[in-house]
């Protein structure tokens, strides 16, 4: 099945970098597309592209706009060094392996293909027909789409987004209402870890539109960055409370566990526990489960997490730290009677809230 979080290549993440919106690249590019010439750039070493190869003229200057527009005009390939910087063939013929298997029907996609896969270096197409910019980068094939396609995906996915957080809120703030009244069950924790990962995952899809879009997307990045606010954060303290094993080693790992599950195991509650450390059973997910606190200590101010721990470890659970008398928490190595203060009236202030919002 299908991964909920696209994968994206290092090699394609840097490609699309070179060309976002705001880059000399890129201007040179879309003065290609507009003048329906087409062209066929590759980023290269010198001696890693000479065996491939043949006649054009060596130029080796830096990298203008109009000047990369103006050899364009000629029908054969344009080098470049691996950065863009520098524009160092132009009108060359380029011999790839014909032996390199290539789906493309074009002669110039399928030599910027073979070259890529050949040469493991980066390589772009540009129909001079269809108005098509393929990009490869080994043997990654990635068609840019036009900047205003590229922004509405990014403004479908940040109301998406918006929603997922909404109801990642929800699930998050009645799990806090059952922590106070030692009620919480396994799906209450699966249901916020499992919504938690839905939201990482729509933003792994936004990260590349902003990558996309360059300077166009700051915006897009802004909103995003203001959605994600202590997501992940908050996960990894829910996976500190509820982790059957909670060493830091376990905790990492089961971030990247969950992070790799497919789509199809990311709705099964039952996988999420198993990450957690639960055994299945007949209703595993209506075991009642207990907080070590981590999550409700991580909201009082100025409180270290070396000093959560401290407290986790000394008490135990959240109720043994709500029921401990304010001596007992300042004694607590690193916190003291300032911040054994704090946690009582924080911890104090957060049920309160509860309770109001619960009742009124």
């Amino acid at each position: 099945m299908d991964k909920l979080r696209p994968s994206m290549d290092e090699d394609l993440i840097k490609a699309l970098k070179m060309i976002a919106p705001g880059t000399l690249l890129r201007e040179s590019i879309e003065n290609i597309v507009r003048s329906r010439h087409g062209a066929l750039l590759v980023f290269a070493e010198e001696e890693q592209i000479a065996p491939l190869l043949s006649g054009g003229i060596k130029i080796d200057i830096d990298l203008k706009p109009m000047i990369l527009y103006e050899v364009a005009k000629m029908d054969g390939a344009i080098i470049l060094d691996p950065t863009g910087a520098r524009i160092m063939h132009a009108n060359v013929q380029l011999m790839p392996d014909s032996r390199i298997e290539s789906q493309e029907t074009g002669t110039r996609h399928r030599t910027a293909e073979r070259v890529a896969k050949q040469l493991g270096v980066l390589a772009i197409s540009i129909s001079a027909a269809r108005d098509v910019v393929s990009v490869y980068a080994g043997g990654i094939r990635y068609v840019m789409d036009p900047l205003r396609v590229v922004l509405s995906k990014a403004d479908q996915a940040l109301l998406t987004l918006e929603r997922f957080k909404n109801r990642l809120n929800q699930v998050a703030a009645t799990l806090t209402a059952l922590e106070f009244r030692e009620a919480v069950i396994l799906s209450d924790v699966t249901s916020v870890i499992q919504r938690s990962e839905m939201v990482l995952a729509l933003s792994y899809l936004i990260e590349r539109y902003v990558i996309e879009l360059g300077t166009e997307g700051r915006l897009v990045q802004m909103q995003m960055e203001e959605l994600l606010a202590n997501v992940r954060e908050d996960m990894t303290a829910v996976l500190n409370d509820y982790l059957i094993d909670p060493t830091p080693k376990r905790v990492e790992t089961a971030v990247v566990e969950l992070a790799a599950l497919p789509t199809d195991e990311l709705i099964s509650m039952e996988r999420i526990a198993g990450i957690l450390g639960y055994p299945p059973a007949p209703n595993m997910l209506e075991t009642h489960v207990r907080p070590r606190g981590c999550r409700m200590l991580r909201k009082i101010p100025r409180l270290s997490g070396q000093a959560v721990r401290n407290v986790m470890e000394h008490f135990g659970d959240l109720q043994g730290i709500l029921e401990a008398p304010v001596d007992e928490l300042a004694a607590v190595e690193m916190v003291g009677p300032s911040r054994a203060r704090d946690i009582k009236e924080g911890l104090d202030r957060l049920r309160d809230l509860d309770l109001l919002e619960r009742y009124g």
